[in-house]
């Protein structure tokens, strides 16, 4: 009980992350007068921000897509802390729902999209469902994400500096390849020929460090920012 106990107080660590120093301190005086959370840091910039995730590890980040230093500077630290595979959960807060925007927050592994328009309340019960591992998504921010993941899509694979490890035509091969097609099938996909699409296989396989299809296909899964799961039902939870 006692191990469950301190589980339940690392992942209540909250760190937040919004567009300046105001909204910052606003966000946590709401939320530590929950005394259900306990806020480790607060930044205004990706700089700091990643400095205070690398130090304490929070449970959940709340990150605003935007930053003192630029527009979806937010977004760019969930991607690395994907990358650095750190356990933090991130929940993005935007003004409104773009349909770029959300897609993108996902794919770069956000867990929660919560709008600033929406009730504190909510926000309460995003963070929750967040805890319990869960998705948190309302019904038109699925719609995006459907039809995003209806069209093929590059894998984003980045390296721990968050940069892509493999180009665009690279990326469109190995998800054919994590999708199950043979060399003559992505070539024909891909008006290539059978003779460069093992180079770009030769090129990737050198470039992940892997070495046989079996082993890209299991890192391209590990690698994706938003995929569907075998049994094909989403864990999501609609506000």
């Amino acid at each position: 009980m006692a191990l469950r106990a301190q589980h339940d107080r690392d992942a209540q660590r909250i760190l937040i992350a919004e567009r300046s120093s105001m909204q910052c301190e606003l966000l946590a005086r709401a939320l530590s007068a929950e005394r259900e959370f306990e806020i480790v840091g607060t930044a205004s910039n990706s700089k700091e921000a990643l400095r205070l995730l690398h130090q304490s590890e929070p449970g959940i980040a709340i990150v605003s897509a935007d930053l003192e230093d630029g527009p979806s500077a937010g977004l760019e630290v969930i991607a690395k802390i994907r990358a650095k595979n750190w356990s933090t959960r991130c929940v993005v807060l935007l003004d409104r729902s773009d349909h770029k925007l959300v897609v993108h927050a996902f794919r770069n592994g956000a867990r929660g999209i919560f709008f600033r328009a929406q009730s504190y309340e909510l926000f309460h019960k995003c963070l929750r469902t967040i805890l319990e591992g869960q998705v948190w998504v309302n019904t038109q921010e699925m719609n995006y994400l459907l039809e995003a993941l209806s069209r093929p899509q590059p894998l984003h694979v980045v390296d721990s500096n968050g940069k892509a490890v493999l180009t665009l035509r690279e990326s469109e091969v190995a998800l054919l390849v994590a999708e199950g097609l043979s060399n003559r099938e992505i070539a024909a996909r891909l008006s290539l020929s059978e003779h460069t699409v093992k180079n770009y296989l030769f090129r990737i396989f050198d470039k992940t460090g892997v070495s046989s299809r079996v082993a890209l296909v299991l890192y391209a899964m590990s690698h994706q920012t938003y995929y569907p799961p075998p049994n094909g039902k989403a864990d999501l939870v609609r506000p």
